[in-house]
């Protein structure tokens, strides 16, 4: 399913295969009824020199047309990758709206190819005259919508390569992955202490391939065990797998071994990039990477920078409100899956900010957003009732004005970045 969405040839090719349909459905119609001009809606009539005419116009028209929105695609593709980070490419080849005009644009061509090719003057072949004209209608409402549609696609294309709204994609679809997997959080309960896996497990099952971890099917993963057997995991989605790595440890060894390592095996899914399915970081590793790429020296755009900063807070504002999935699982047999690499919430502010901060150390203003956002992120978890959460919170603001004071940075900005702090986290004094 991911593999789809994220495709730009699957609804092309939808919309190819519906046309045909609808060229044979209205050609249908027209042998039927045999449509005269002024039966035709609109008035619409046609002679075999007209009819060809429209269409062979319309086919030529839409096809050049797809030409070039492909074109723009992949430039809007190659630009953001290029000038925001090569991870946010990933929402771009999701984006539905390109995928349907495109997918109009090729059925439009596809209709009047299988249309044009009913069209029969009574001096060829076959001797009656032969002219669909509700099928030429059809191809003519079909041209004027793809007309439109090259319009909307100028002007979505052009919005596309807006910081903000690639982030807000970004953000819209972490939102709703957090909202699917991470549970409403019914009181203040502290960061679990992370699990250690036995130093001497029994067997422990390395990964035979290579590729980014994308999903781990718990369900399957303790179908595949034997009874009486815990499960160590070793990875995460949004880990990267590398053949003989360990993927997990097991506290005893199965009657049959092999069986055992191919369910495993099959209950982790590996491809050639990331994705979000079950991968909760990677929404804040893309608005991470812009904010980054931002701060670069080639670019070096503060207000890039604090636009990625507060979508990633917005998610995070989100994240930190929940508990993640239990990293406990049980099943039948007393068998039990023990995933040792999820990321929790602290995890996740440390990867939102912490290479930030490191590269906005000698950028104050840069540093004043990321207490901003770090503040505004207290303020909420405080009146949502989990104040024990702010902790990693006030980790990041004071180690923003450490990486401050610790860069050549001049005293009156220093000064600023103190008293930017002194503000919002006077209860907690810095000095």
């Amino acid at each position: 399913m991911e593999r789809i969405r994220a495709s730009l040839f699957f609804i092309p090719v939808v919309g190819v295969l519906l046309s045909i349909v609808g060229a044979a459905f209205t050609i249908w119609i027209d042998s039927r009824l045999d449509l005269q001009g002024g039966d035709v809606p609109l008035g619409v009539t046609s002679t075999v020199n007209s009819a060809r005419a429209v269409l062979t116009t319309v086919a030529g028209a839409t096809i050049s047309f797809a030409a070039i929105a492909f074109s723009i695609s992949l430039l809007i593709i190659q630009q953001a990758s290029s000038q925001f980070s090569p991870r946010v490419v990933h929402t771009l080849f999701r984006d539905p709206f390109n995928k349907r005009v495109m997918g109009l644009v090729m059925g439009t061509f596809t209709y009047c190819l299988v249309v044009l090719r009913s069209v029969r003057a009574s001096t060829e072949v076959g001797g009656d005259a032969i002219i669909p004209n509700l099928s030429v209608a059809t191809a003519v409402v079909l041209g004027i919508a793809t007309i439109i549609s090259i319009v909307a696609f100028l002007d979505h294309s052009a919005h596309s390569m807006d910081v903000s709204q690639i982030l807000d994609r970004v953000e819209h679809e972490a939102i709703g992955h957090a909202r699917h997997a991470w549970s409403v959080a019914e009181s203040d309960t502290p960061t679990p202490e992370p699990i250690e896996a036995p130093d001497h497990p029994a067997h422990i099952v390395r990964f035979d391939r290579a590729g980014w971890v994308q999903q781990i099917d718990t369900t399957a993963f303790l179908v595949g065990l034997a009874d009486e057997t815990t499960a160590w995991v070793h990875t995460a989605p949004g880990r990267y797998a590398i053949p003989g790595a360990p993927l997990c440890s097991l506290s005893m060894v199965p009657d049959d071994l092999e069986a055992t390592e191919e369910a495993i095996f099959d209950a982790v899914s590996t491809g050639n990039t990331r994705t979000m399915q079950q991968d909760i970081s990677f929404g804040l590793r893309q608005m991470a990477d812009v904010g980054l790429k931002a701060l670069s020296p080639g670019i070096n755009d503060p207000t890039t920078a604090q636009d990625s900063i507060f979508h990633s807070a917005a998610v995070l504002a989100e994240l930190l409100r929940r508990d993640p999935p239990p990293r406990e699982l049980e099943g039948d047999g007393n068998r039990r899956v023990v995933l040792l690499e999820e990321p929790n919430g602290d995890d996740l502010v440390r990867l939102a900010f912490g290479e930030l901060r490191r590269a906005a150390a000698t950028q104050p203003a840069v540093c004043i957003y990321l207490l901003e956002a770090l503040h505004l992120l207290q303020e909420g978890l405080i009146a949502a009732g989990l104040p024990s959460r702010t902790a990693v919170l006030a980790e990041q603001a004071r180690l923003v004005v450490a990486g401050c004071e610790a860069a050549d940075v001049l005293p009156s900005d220093l000064a600023d970045v103190h008293a930017a702090y002194d503000k919002r986290f006077a209860a907690d004094p810095l000095r």
